[in-house]
């Protein structure tokens, strides 16, 4: 009588683990990536206010390329002693954090 009233408790307790519902969570993750469409200008090209500006804030910094988007917002590749880097500015020679 014990093996059959515990072969039921096992047998019950093993449907109801099937019987419960697990929650689905769709989760939606959008990615959304900007990046600014950037094309080479002369040198001469830049506006006096940005070569200004990177004079004043590095005075021993050289310019070898600059770019300009469809904003007027420039990229400038600087080279500092043995350090590279990039720089953006706007027209005015506003610096610009990206």
């Amino acid at each position: 009588m014990k093996n059959l009233f515990l072969s039921a408790v096992i047998v019950l307790g093993g449907l109801t683990s099937f019987a419960s519902t697990s929650s689905v969570s769709n989760t939606i993750v959008k990615t959304i990536s900007i990046q600014d469409e950037y094309t080479e200008v002369k040198l001469e090209e830049v506006p006096v206010a940005i070569t200004d500006a990177l004079k004043k804030a590095y005075p021993d910094a050289v310019l070898s390329k600059a770019y300009k988007n469809e904003k007027s917002e420039y990229k400038l590749d600087v080279t500092v002693g043995d350090k590279v880097g990039n720089l953006f500015a706007n027209a005015d020679g506003t610096w610009i954090k990206k």
